[in-house]
């Protein structure tokens, strides 16, 4: 893709969130954008990064790291599942990770945060949609353990994340996201020490709904950079 298919992307994303924003009687600067940028080249980061593009989100270290030392001002958000031996390194190099989905994994990362380094963001994930196929801490659950990890001293909670499961119907989208909203709130009135003011939702298909709902910050990444790149 040229610069000139990023600039337009980009242009029709953020357009689409305004107007979402503003049909849900939002300030369209209530929402940000991060740029799924897993498996994408570096160019392409760079080129977003022109247009004034900030924060990236990335799936997989091993692709990641060369971007992140490419463009170490711009500031990169872990997205994707967490494996224990892989902590070190996002520890290390993330300035978000957003798919804390157990204590063990919260726990390391706190541990592995160099101390030269501010605490390091986080988002609990949240399996708002109960399936068992997806990683992520349970509804009924998240009190109870959000409280042990905002003990932890390299670690700062600033929000939830999740992905409900797939619907193309606008009405059954907004269901998770409405749950979403209600356990982002009554976690800001349990850990009122916390900053915490991200709810991360919504994707290419379903970000009108998360902004309906109260997201503030959509991942997008096929509709700004084109085809996955496998």
């Amino acid at each position: 893709m040229s610069p000139q298919d990023y600039a337009h992307n980009l242009a029709q994303v953020n357009q689409r969130i305004q107007q979402a924003c503003l049909a849900a009687g939002r300030p369209a600067t209530s929402v940000s954008l991060l740029a799924v940028s897993k498996t994408q080249p570096e160019s392409a980061v760079a080129a977003f990064l022109a247009l004034g593009q900030t924060a990236f989100g990335e799936n997989y270290l091993q692709d990641a790291l060369p971007k992140i030392t490419a463009h170490p001002d711009a500031q990169w958000h872990f997205i994707g599942p967490i494996q224990s031996n892989k902590t070190k390194p996002i520890a290390e190099h993330f300035d978000w990770v957003e798919s804390v989905d157990r204590l063990k994994i919260a726990q390391r990362l706190s541990d592995q945060r160099p101390s030269d380094k501010p605490a390091l963001n986080i988002l609990l994930q949240i399996n708002i949609s109960e399936e068992a196929s997806k990683s992520g801490f349970l509804p009924n659950e998240l009190m109870a353990v959000a409280q042990e990890i905002a003990q932890l001293p390299g670690l700062v909670i600033r929000g939830l994340m999740a992905i409900p499961a797939a619907t193309d119907d606008p009405v059954a989208q907004r269901q998770p996201f409405a749950h979403m909203r209600r356990l982002f709130e009554q976690l800001q009135q349990t850990l009122p020490n916390q900053p915490i003011d991200t709810l991360s939702m919504g994707m290419s298909g379903d970000l009108e709904a998360a902004i309906l709902e109260g997201s503030t910050q959509v991942r997008i990444g096929t509709d700004l950079f084109g085809a996955r790149r496998i």
